[in-house]
């Protein structure tokens, strides 16, 4: 469990608010453009947040440091008969628009408008310090739904790209998704083989230095 003061607590919560919103909306904003009707019909076409926030997962990426939101139900047969691409380019949005905002948040920091200035504990943090949150919560959504099981969104983008060989074992093992994903996360950790240090930490690291450089 993350130990956070009440000014980290502030900006977790507003960060969160918007990049679960966003990420979700997006899905739902490129599954509509390519024809699918159901995330308009369950009313997931929409910036409000109480749409999307699960609050679980809310609360353990609040905590955590990892979390998820409602996932917007979409017809991935029936896009992907309309155009191969769109399942692959509806879940790659998700994660697109954590970059987005990762990326806009980066550019006061990247350009010395906004500066770091030391305090004392404060009950809401310096704009440097949420932007810098706002940055690190993004990169760390976006790489952890490009993580390639489902039910994750790398999971459908990876699989656009494989051969068919690789595709046909993709769909074998996405029944299997949710139960690597708990070994990943809780097993294999407490046996001292962090994959997410590898897959999400060390690039999340890298890619805020780039980003805010």
């Amino acid at each position: 469990m993350i130990d956070l003061n009440p000014a980290d607590l502030i900006a977790r919560l507003i960060v969160l608010v918007i990049a679960f919103t966003v990420h979700e909306f997006s899905h739902a904003y490129v599954a509509d453009y390519f024809g699918d009707p159901t995330p308009r019909m369950q009313g997931r076409l929409t910036l409000n947040p109480l749409v999307h926030l699960d609050p679980l997962g809310s609360l353990m990426l609040l905590f955590f440091g990892f979390g998820w939101a409602k996932p917007v139900q979409v017809d991935f047969n029936s896009l992907q008969r309309r155009n191969r691409a769109a399942p692959m380019l509806v879940a790659a949005a998700g994660p697109a628009s954590n970059f987005f905002l990762a990326l806009i948040a980066a550019f006061p920091l990247r350009f010395g408008l906004v500066t770091q200035t030391f305090q004392q504990a404060a009950l809401l943090p310096s704009l440097y310090d949420f932007l810098s949150i706002f940055i690190l919560i993004n990169l760390l959504l976006m790489l952890f739904n490009l993580i390639p099981v489902a039910p994750l969104d790398g999971e459908k983008v990876v699989t656009y790209f494989l051969p068919p060989a690789g595709q046909d074992f993709m769909h074998r093992i996405r029944p299997y998704g949710p139960m690597i994903l708990l070994v990943l996360i809780f097993v294999l950790p407490r046996l001292r083989i962090n994959v997410l240090e590898f897959l999400i930490l060390g690039p999340m690291r890298i890619l805020y230095a780039a980003l805010v450089g």
